[in-house]
């Protein structure tokens, strides 16, 4: 897969080799802070219950183990407790979760172990310089994150220094309002459904693609709607031998009609002579 950055609204789209784009909403310094502060509140909670255990096996002699057993603790909570949840929670900790936050690969695939290890054990350097030292670098007054806050700023996809190592970015996860079909009934898609080959078929990641479109469409400007349909549309319209001007995103919820609602393509004949012409669409709303 190949990352294709776009800066119309500060927002990415990736695009695999097959002209399928994915389009992300990447998280800032201010909309990932409630999630670093929750899961800060979540370690702290955790190193509470384990001080309350050194106080227990100290009642009954085990002092020396305790210890042991608490810097270990508290050395793999630090340095762990991040690259441990995205690992095993698909790119997320609890307080990523909460906010509705994930961890992606820059190319749009979920992180592998090494990624979200490598990416929270370079936090480290995030946080340089230390002033409270290796062990509880969140506890720090001086270097409040200004290595990780500056990479930030001069990165399109806001990446701290970890991140840069590691090849990921944190997304916005678009929690999905559709269930079931997508209603289209505007003329336009009609029409152009129409003028679809009867034999057209759709594989099923081009019906993976054309329903996570129709879905989110919506929720995209009329220029965001068009960058994002452009990649799929371009390749399918010289498929289809449709005009070059047709209307990106009328091609893709006409396609979606076919593959989801037309029972056959003989659904949409009535259509046959469409109510505007093709090549001069509008952007219609499903």
């Amino acid at each position: 897969m190949a990352a294709s950055l776009s800066t119309i609204d500060g927002q990415i789209n990736v695009v695999t080799p097959e002209n399928v784009a994915f389009h992300y909403e990447v998280a800032g310094p201010f909309r990932r802070l409630p999630a670093y502060l929750i899961d800060l509140a979540v370690r702290v909670a955790i190193a509470f219950v384990m001080l309350i255990g050194l106080w227990g096996v100290s009642a009954v002699g085990a002092f020396d183990f305790g210890i042991g057993f608490l810097a270990i603790g508290f050395f793999v909570l630090t340095h762990f407790y991040g690259g441990l949840f995205e690992t095993f929670w698909n790119g997320q900790t609890p307080g990523k979760r909460l906010i509705g936050l994930r961890v992606l690969s820059v190319d749009g695939r979920p992180i592998n172990a090494l990624q979200a290890v490598l990416r929270n054990i370079l936090r480290d350097v995030d946080t340089m310089p230390y002033a409270f030292g290796f062990f509880w670098p969140e506890l720090q007054l001086v270097g409040l994150y200004w290595v990780g806050l500056i990479s930030m700023a001069l990165t399109e996809r806001y990446q701290r220094l970890g991140d840069l190592a590691a090849g990921t970015m944190v997304v916005v996860e678009r929690k999905s309002g559709v269930h079931g079909v997508v209603n289209v009934s505007d003329p336009a898609v009609l029409a152009l459904a129409a003028e679809i080959p009867v034999d057209f078929e759709a594989t099923r990641s081009l019906g993976k693609a054309l329903s996570m479109y129709a879905e989110r469409r919506l929720a995209l400007s009329p220029l965001r709607r068009a960058e994002v349909a452009r990649h799929l549309a371009v390749p399918l319209i010289a498929r289809l031998r449709l005009p070059a001007q047709t209307n990106y995103d009328t091609l893709l919820c006409a396609l979606y009609y076919r593959t989801f609602v037309a029972e056959e393509p003989g659904d949409v004949e009535a259509y046959r002579t469409p109510a505007v012409p093709l090549t001069e669409a509008p952007l219609i709303r499903v």
